[in-house]
């Protein structure tokens, strides 16, 4: 039987101002840790050349898909069909092969999704063009 007074019980106490900087230095480390880790994160100002020019792969097929869902290959009409042994004969003693896709605006994603794959399988960079917003 517990005769004491409870009122002398003896209380717990956790100090965490030690605790809160090392949590602020490890969260600072992830961090600085994660945007080197992926630098694609890491927002660049990139130089500018007197030349204007940027760098351009040797080889480019363009892809246009207009509002009728009609395909394009370099300003001939093609199906979607047609268009991965249109993209293998580009394909020359493994050149880079890199092809712009044009879409308009109202063609559905899977149309789009649909050459990409095509690329995709190709093992064929591609890229998705777009124009820039004006204010």
């Amino acid at each position: 039987m517990n005769l004491r007074n409870r009122r002398h019980k003896p209380t717990a106490e956790v100090h965490t101002a030690a605790l809160n900087d090392i949590m602020f230095f490890l969260m600072l480390f992830f961090l600085l840790a994660s945007a080197v880790s992926n630098p694609q994160v890491v927002k660049l100002l990139l130089p500018k050349s007197s030349a204007g020019e940027q760098s351009v792969a040797k080889k480019t097929m363009t892809v246009s898909i207009t509002a009728d869902l009609a395909y394009h290959v370099d300003k001939q009409i093609v199906s979607l069909e047609q268009l991965e042994p249109l993209i293998q004969s580009q394909i020359v003693n493994g050149e880079e092969l890199t092809i712009m896709l044009y879409a308009d605006s109202s063609v559905p994603i899977q149309n789009v999704i649909s050459v990409m794959d095509v690329a995709n399988k190709n093992k064929v960079k591609l890229v998705l063009a777009t124009e820039p917003k004006k204010d």
